[in-house]
């Protein structure tokens, strides 16, 4: 784990060793603390997102708009009472921005909670645990075998593989060593062809 710090470092330029800090996240006036916890324990590190500190910005940025919003909703509802007298306007006008207040976090955390900061890999057990962003801005893990892994049959945008029904995603060409993207994905397998299945189904697709 002595390189741990320098793919970090080198990964990102931007989150550094992954020890027992809080680093402050400014954003547009926003600042988190983002907590960095000490994984040694969790095995080789094979992988760190270069995203990460994006991924942490624009889930704070999106969080901070929301709760302006919902601290200025009053202030503007008392303003805009002579401007829209009817009442289903007013139930319309802020459902409208009710609704952007609300599903803006909840769609940046969708499309990143499966982002994954970390991948630690355990050689004599085969296990991995990854490291995302929770809902609450934390650090989130779960522990999941290499036979858990499935790769989608087409591409998908924020999915690499799945693990335990749960997908996940990085960028195959930030693991410095290929070889363990290969095991993770098990493309390091050997290939096998089922004759006997394909014989089977070939006169299945005819009828």
């Amino acid at each position: 784990m002595g390189t741990s710090g320098e793919r970090l470092g080198g990964g990102g330029g931007l989150l550094g060793h992954p020890g027992r800090a809080q680093v402050p996240v400014r954003w547009k006036g926003c600042v988190c603390l983002h907590t960095q916890l000490d994984k040694s324990e969790d095995g080789r590190l094979i992988y760190t997102g270069n995203m990460a500190r994006a991924v942490f910005g624009v889930k704070c940025f999106s969080y901070s708009t929301s709760v302006i919003s919902l601290t200025l909703l009053p202030y503007v509802l008392v303003q805009n009472n002579s401007v829209f007298g009817s009442l289903p306007l007013q139930v319309l006008f802020y459902g409208i921005i009710g609704s952007f207040t609300l599903i803006t976090p909840a769609l940046s955390h969708f499309l990143t909670k499966g982002y994954i900061i970390w991948l630690y890999h355990e050689d004599t057990t085969d296990n991995y645990k990854p490291i995302t962003y929770s809902i609450v801005f934390s650090e989130t893990s779960m522990v999941f075998h290499q036979n858990d892994v499935k790769i989608p049959d087409s591409t998908h945008l924020f999915t690499t593989f799945y693990a335990k029904t749960k997908s996940l995603l990085v960028n195959p060409v930030l693991f410095p060593n290929p070889e363990d993207y290969n095991h993770l994905t098990c493309y390091d397998k050997p290939f096998t062809f089922d004759i006997e299945a394909s014989e089977k189904k070939e006169p299945e697709d005819k009828q």
